[in-house]
């Protein structure tokens, strides 16, 4: 989809592709009559055309005699930001990180246990978002639900209970913890 919106904006950055839309924006035409109009060959009508047609702003049909071109209206509708919000392009420091990331857990982690508390902060921040993924935002539990949780992954729960709170994912209130 990413590309196809690139074809549109070459499509558009043509001057007498823009005026054979604003022609057809009054009436759908046939390519000698948009030469007449326009003072160009039908060749070069054609050729444009078919550049808008490839990249899906006008359409064609048969009508009698003649090919009908037609802009398609409901590509008009959309906003600026539709063409060029439809991918979020990553970039490598982003793909970087998320296989940093992967790489940590796969090392840390065998079939959702925790092999070792890493001892780099880094890597001890990326297995503790990991375990976080377990608790709910808005969500209370008692520090005996936290400790059942964090069991699941490590038998030093009480380790990691504190790394959580070090590290402000969870905060604690009278034995009470909650997701931050």
């Amino acid at each position: 989809m990413f590309e196809d919106n690139i074809l549109v904006f070459k499509a558009l950055s043509d001057d007498s592709r823009l005026k054979i839309i604003n022609n057809l924006m009054e009436a759908d035409s046939y390519v000698e009559l948009l030469a007449e109009r326009l003072d160009l060959a039908a060749s070069t009508v054609s050729f444009h055309l078919k550049k808008l047609e490839k990249a899906g702003l006008v359409h064609s049909r048969k009508d009698q005699y003649y090919t009908m071109y037609a802009l398609d209206k409901s590509f008009f509708e959309k906003s600026l930001k539709d063409l060029i919000g439809t991918k979020k392009v990553v970039s490598a420091e982003e793909e970087r990180q998320k296989l940093y990331r992967e790489k940590v857990i796969k090392n840390f982690m065998v079939y959702g246990k925790l092999k070792s508390i890493p001892v780099q902060r880094k890597k001890r921040r990326i297995i503790l978002e990991e375990i976080l993924k377990d608790f709910e935002a808005g969500k209370t539990y008692t520090e005996k639900e936290v400790n059942d949780i964090i069991k699941t992954y490590h038998e030093d729960f009480c380790t990691l209970r504190r790394e959580f709170i070090m590290e402000k994912l969870l905060k604690r209130d009278k034995g009470i913890y909650e997701k931050i």
